[in-house]
């Protein structure tokens, strides 16, 4: 195993702890995860996140079936990864350039995506989910279905909302991963406040969106 792994497991648990602590991730809800040479390494289920450490991460293969390591001493029998390794599993495989994918249960785009509705363009900021966050339909948690539509919702995009059910978000790098997460929650946050006031925003059309994203590569933001 290489040297990069365990740091990128700590930079894992750390990431899911400020998650956790910022409130992204009610009653140990959502994932986070980092690619592999082999798969990925996720987090577990049902473990609260200030108890997470590198050693309760699962490593899984990107298979339709996981690759369940050897039970560990003084690990839980009832240990095992986070239910939505199907859907990290379906990302990785169909977008080669993901290198972490961050789900959350955030209260404010949580809630727009319980009333099915998406981010539209209505700031630059969006440029970093790759435009317009479409919300995808629901399906029950773990299932491949949900999996299927995630894959779907990503298309061109860093970030898709899944109804009645949470976010996703991926990049390159955890970092970039977990600057989407936060980015969606803060635009998911001015759009209800816009609606609550009953206000129209203009949108951004296609071609600023598109000097926007290049801008953002110049400065790095997407990389």
């Amino acid at each position: 195993m290489s040297n990069q792994v365990p740091n990128g497991r700590a930079e894992l648990v750390e990431v899911a702890q400020s998650l956790d602590a910022a409130g992204l991730m009610p009653n140990k809800s959502g994932n986070v995860s980092i690619r592999t040479a082999g798969g990925f390494v996720i987090t577990p289920a049902g473990t609260p996140y200030r108890d997470l450490t590198a050693s309760s991460l699962f490593e899984l293969g990107n298979g339709d079936t996981p690759d369940l390591p050897e039970r560990k001493p003084g690990v839980s029998p009832f240990a095992r990864p986070s239910s939505e390794w199907r859907m990290h599993a379906a990302i990785y495989r169909a977008y080669p350039s993901v290198g972490a994918i961050v789900h959350t249960h955030s209260p404010q785009a949580t809630a727009l995506a319980c009333a099915g509705l998406g981010l539209p363009p209505f700031h630059y900021m969006i440029a970093l989910a790759g435009g317009e966050v479409r919300c995808m339909p629901y399906a029950t948690f773990g299932s491949a279905e949900l999996a299927d539509h995630a894959v779907r919702g990503l298309e061109e995009r860093r970030a898709t909302l899944l109804a009645n059910h949470g976010v996703i978000a991926v990049g390159p790098t955890l970092r970039v991963a977990h600057a989407v997460a936060l980015e969606v929650e803060n635009l998911a946050g001015q759009w209800l406040a816009l609606r609550a006031a009953g206000l129209q925003p203009q949108l951004l059309d296609t071609e600023e969106l598109a000097r926007v994203i290049e801008q953002f590569a110049g400065y790095g933001r997407l990389g």
